[in-house]
């Protein structure tokens, strides 16, 4: 098994409603549906966005299109029009669950090396990632 991040095997839109995130995560290839159904669980979003999301994670399967859809309550400091935050909208959480890191198979590690924001070949370290 190795690690491998979310980024390699999906692609992320986001966007937000009140002080509710919306993130939908949607497999390159339908073949890593499942890994990700069984991996990007509510409960590992809501840890790996940690103290951003201070309510609940509710998650939505679309296996028609091979995505997962979340709502990331609580986390955007009350809204666009109500928070003190720079940026109260949820568009920067697509890039921030694509961070997330998953256990895969050699195999799949190997088949999707590149695909991501990542060169073939390359690690972290070189890209400044």
């Amino acid at each position: 098994m190795k690690k491998v991040e979310l980024v390699h095997l999906a692609h992320a839109r986001s966007g937000d409603k009140g002080d509710t995130a919306n993130v939908g995560v949607i497999a390159y290839d339908p073949v890593h549906y499942d890994l990700l159904r069984e991996q990007v669980t509510s409960e590992r979003v809501k840890e790996h966005f940690g103290e951003m999301v201070k309510g609940r994670v509710e998650r939505f399967e679309l296996p028609n299109l091979g995505a997962l859809n979340f709502l990331l309550h609580e986390s955007l400091g009350g809204g666009g029009t109500l928070s003190l935050m720079n940026d109260a909208q949820g568009k920067v959480f697509s890039t921030g669950i694509l961070r997330m890191t998953l256990d895969v198979p050699d195999e799949i590690a190997a088949s999707v090396e590149g695909k991501g924001r990542v060169p073939k070949g390359w690690t972290v370290e070189q890209y400044g990632g």
